[in-house]
């Protein structure tokens, strides 16, 4: 328990009482970059709390030095969530407050915390949201793109032909994308999305709220030349893609033709048309007779 604990946080150099916070589970949103953003909320729980749990101390603790909150911190993440979670639920059971955190943002989104959401409300645990920073919203808002509907996907896969074929699976989704990226991966992971849909308008947005903020917009495919080319990729990243233009559930003949004739460039005819039929969803023997026309093609252009 907090014991003699100061409940206190810092507001312009200023020393500030927190009120009493009740027993239960606190999902706290904490900034994703800029620590002015943090909510007056957020800072109230976080001082009051019994104790947070984070996904990395070291992480949380920045903002809670910043802020004057001296509050006790403990891991929670993918790899220690089967552990820590009991321990936190009895904690929770003896009366005592727990504020969720992650890294940056909205706690839940891309990280495991809904298992310990869903156990506190199972063991009949008050759970309290605190609204407040999310990277994909904020991407959302600077991307220039439709946001009446977005889906979001967080990380791709991170092998090429996994990547692919989730990508594949995406295509007819009336909404924008939001997905979340790596910097080593970034370059890859746009020419895989410019291969498989095309030409869509998209926005790679990366540092929000930081100092070297940068929202990169164009098409997929001019995108990923431009990461492949050497453009900077250092720093947390949201890609925004545009939905589907209207009545293309279907990829037409063309874009198909396309993907053939990256995949032959690739990998053989057999594997070139099992990987295109799982891309587009068309029948394999559709795709074969493609692949064979294309071949014809080339052989004809290489006879003349």
């Amino acid at each position: 328990m907090r014991g003699d604990r100061a409940k206190v946080y810092l507001l312009a150099g200023q020393p500030v009482e927190s009120p009493r916070l009740p027993a239960g589970l606190h999902v706290v949103a904490t900034p994703i970059g800029n620590l002015r953003d943090v909510t007056l909320r957020a800072l109230e729980v976080l001082a009051a709390a019994d104790l947070i749990a984070c996904e990395d101390t070291r992480v949380t603790r920045k903002l809670l030095d910043h802020y004057g909150i001296t509050t006790p911190l403990t891991p929670y993440h993918e790899h220690n969530a089967a552990a820590a979670r009991p321990k936190l639920l009895a904690r929770l059971a003896a009366g005592e407050s727990i504020a969720l955190a992650s890294d940056a943002g909205t706690p839940l989104i891309s990280d495991p915390g809904f298992k310990l959401v869903r156990a506190a409300r199972d063991a009949g645990h008050a759970v309290t949201a605190l609204p407040g920073p999310s990277a994909a919203l904020a991407a959302l808002t600077v991307a220039g793109l439709p946001t009446d509907r977005f889906f979001f996907e967080g990380f791709l896969p991170v092998k090429g032909g996994a990547r692919r074929a989730r990508i594949a699976e995406l295509i007819r989704i009336p909404a924008t994308l939001v997905l979340f990226e790596s910097g080593p991966r970034l370059a890859r992971a746009l020419a895989d999305l410019a291969t498989v849909l095309g030409p869509r308008d998209a926005a790679v947005c990366r540092e929000l709220t930081k100092l070297h903020e940068e929202v990169r917009r164009g098409d997929l495919p001019a995108l990923a030349r431009a990461y492949e080319d050497g453009a900077e990729t250092r720093g947390e990243i949201v890609i925004v893609v545009a939905p589907p233009a209207e009545g293309s559930d279907q990829p037409e003949a063309g874009e198909v033709d396309a993907l053939l004739r990256r995949a032959l460039q690739r990998v053989s005819m057999k594997d070139a048309v099992s990987e295109v039929a799982t891309l587009t969803g068309q029948p394999r023997r559709e795709i074969y007779q493609r692949a064979l026309a294309l071949g014809n093609e080339t052989d004809d252009g290489a006879a003349k």
